[in-house]
This record gives C-alpha cells, sequence and structure tokens, in this order.
C-alpha cells in the first residue's frame, strides 16, 4: 500500500507561504505563488484572501473551493524535513540512494 500524505495541521508564514504538517511527522514551508494561476485560484492572489485557507480533506483549502492535492504539496520543494525515510516519496528515496545510500536499508 502507498502512503498517502494527510496536511494535519497549517500555519500562514507571509507572502503565499503556508507551514504544512503531515500525517508522518514532516514539515514544509510551502510557497503556493506558482500554483496561483487560473480562475479558481484568481481570489487567492488577494494576500488577505489567501489567509482564508482551512484545512478539509487532509488538504489546504480555501472559501471558493480552490485546493491543492496533498501528495502535491508533500512532494513540494522546500526546507522541510521528513523524519521517516521509508514515507518519503521515491523520488526522494532514489536521490538518497545515489548518493551513497543503501537500498537495503531504506527498506528495513
Amino acid at each position: 500500500m502507498m502512503f498517502l500524505p494527510v496536511v494535519v495541521s497549517a500555519e500562514y508564514r507571509g507572502g503565499f507561504r503556508i507551514h504544512l504538517k503531515f500525517n508522518d511527522g514532516s514539515e514544509n514551508t510551502v510557497d503556493f505563488h506558482h500554483w496561483l494561476d487560473g480562475p479558481v485560484f484568481e481570489p487567492l492572489k488577494n494576500p488577505d484572501y489567501f489567509q482564508r485557507f482551512f484545512l478539509d480533506g487532509g488538504t489546504v483549502v480555501w472559501p471558493n473551493g480552490a485546493d491543492i492535492a496533498p501528495e502535491t504539496l508533500y512532494e513540494a520543494e522546500g526546507p522541510g524535513k521528513r523524519p521517516n525515510r521509508r514515507l518519503q516519496p521515491a523520488k526522494a528515496r532514489r536521490r538518497t540512494e545515489k548518493a551513497g545510500g543503501s537500498r537495503a536499508r531504506l527498506r528495513g
């Protein structure tokens, strides 16, 4: 069974950044600015409206129904930390292996 990330808390960090905590204990501050394209995301370009986000269905949602899939948020680039290597996305595990990590250790 594949890991399905769920956002369990979210805190506004200025601009279009939100600090997210996931159900595996990992955290990341994600900049949403590059997703603010298209009609459903137009209202989010207003910083006051952007700050009206809330959690629903395991992800960040806005009053107009705009949301970003939790998998996308989990894999977003940022300064975050993933405490459990087994729950990291496969792409991150491959990078670890290329850097000298052992495949056997990752399966453990």
